[in-house]
Order: C-alpha cells, then structure tokens, then sequence
C-alpha cells in the first residue's frame, strides 16, 4: 500500500552502489537525496554525474524520490531576507534545483533548511512570509516546467523559529495557489505541536505531497516512545499516495540496523491497522 523510501545521508560515507543495493535488500523501492551528498552546490554536479546517479539507483531497483536538505551547506542564500537580492539569488538556486531533482528522476523537493528562514533581526513573521512567498513564486515557473512539487516543511522550535506547524506551512502555501507547492510532514516536527499527530495529518489531507517518518529522538520511526500505530492509521484513512520515507539524524544505532529497524517498524505498524 505505502511505498517506503530513504534518506541516502543515512548510509553517510558508504558508496551510492553499496547504499542503494542495501536500501533495496532492507525492502525500501525508493531513495530520497541531499544534493550536499553530491556536491556542495547544485551548479558544480555535471550532467554525466547525475545521470550517473540516476542510473545507479535504477539498477538498484530503486526510484529517485526527490531532494530535501535543499540549502544545507551552501552560503549565500536565504528564504526569508530583506534583501531583494538575496531573495532573487535563492529563487534561482531552487530552480537549479529543480532542474537537478528532474535529471535524478525525482519530482519532490522538501524545503526545511531552518538556518536559511530563521528569522533575521528586525523581521517580523508575517514579513517572513511575504519574502518566503517571493523567493517561492520567482522559482515556481521553473519547478512546474521541470514537474516538481516544492514541499513546505513546517520544523519545531528544536529547529527554528519560522514555518513552525503544519497551519503555519498552509498559510505559505495558500498564497501560491499551486500544485507545485505543497505540504510536507514529519513525524518528528510535528511531534513538537500541540494537536496530536493523526489529527494534523487529517487536517491537511488535501495538501500533503510528503512524508517523513522518524522519531522525537533522532532515529527511525519506532525507535523511540512515538506510537507509530496511530500515525500509519492516519495516513491510511486519508489514502496518501505518495512516499513515506525514512530520515534519521542520530546514527548512533549504526547504518545497517537504522535502516533495517525502521522498515520493520513500519511494515509492524502498517500490519497492525
């Protein structure tokens, strides 16, 4: 029913072939990238490396789906500036990420970096939103000529201080009219919101393009005290078709068993509903 992917920062140092082929064996079909993995900037991965990279996941038997950690360790570029430049700056370096996730067979890019939407000094959240909706709707012509869904990430407050719930990502999306520009959720994040989590995700049944499935404690889902019962339900009352893919940030556990774990734990919490 669901289809089940993970993040290739996961597997860290470990060859795109060797990581692909044990994401495949553990019985995951899909594999989301973070293009930091690739290079720095989007604009230094030639053609011939990303067709490189889309080949190797194919032979694996695994779909691209898509990027996330879209501004992770690059400089320059910012959501929610005052500065007109800046903005313009970041709109195009989306789109050249799109044009990236495109090459890769993907079609979604999940747009959390919290270090590059804070709130700067002097901006106020609804100016936030104002510069978000212009940085977004510069890149939207791009992300639809290159059949790629832009999805919002609401983070908590571990993480920042804009774009903290899934209402807040709504209100950002609702200024583009689009469906290139959708709703991503993450079990960990919205771990952090008052409402309970199957409530939220019923809530943006129309919205929702993303999944992330984790836990408050870093690791993979049901490695921690999150009930991941009550969440598959969730998402299989609102007929969600899109991935559910796995993002860890604690590797402590090791590579084999995060990856190995995490999938048990959702075909568990899948064959329990």
């Amino acid at each position: 029913m669901f289809r089940y992917a993970i993040c290739n920062e996961t597997f860290q140092d470990w060859p795109f072939e060797s990581a692909f082929a044990f994401a495949r064996e553990c019985g995951y079909t899909g594999i989301e990238i973070a293009p930091f993995t690739l290079a720095t900037y989007a604009t230094d991965i030639p053609a011939q490396q990303r067709m490189a990279v889309r080949r190797q996941a194919e032979v694996a038997g695994l779909t691209v789906v898509g990027l996330h950690w879209l501004l992770a360790k690059t400089e320059g570029f910012y959501l929610t500036s005052p500065d007109a430049a800046v903005r313009q700056k970041t709109a195009g370096y989306l789109a050249e990420l799109a044009r990236l996730c495109r090459d890769l067979g993907g079609s979604i890019m999940v747009l959390g970096s919290p270090k590059q939407r804070n709130l700067l000094p002097g901006v106020s959240k609804p100016q936030a939103m104002e510069y978000a909706a212009d940085v977004i709707a510069t890149a939207l012509p791009t992300l639809v000529d290159c059949d790629v869904t832009l999805a919002i990430e609401p983070l908590g407050p571990a993480e920042g201080d804009f774009l903290l719930t899934a209402s807040e990502g709504r209100e950002q999306i609702n200024q583009h009219n689009s469906p290139n520009v959708r709703l991503h959720l993450d079990c960990k994040a919205m771990a952090s919101e008052a409402r309970p989590i199957p409530e939220i995700i019923r809530a943006n049944r129309d919205i929702l393009a993303h999944f992330h499935a984790n836990d408050p404690n870093l690791q993979g889902p049901g490695m921690g005290n999150l009930d991941m019962l009550p969440i598959f339900q969730a998402i299989k009352e609102i007929d969600y078709r899109g991935w559910v893919s796995v993002e860890v940030f604690d590797y402590t556990p090791g590579i084999e068993r995060l990856a190995k774990e995490s999938m048990a734990n959702m075909l568990v919490a899948v064959g329990a509903n």
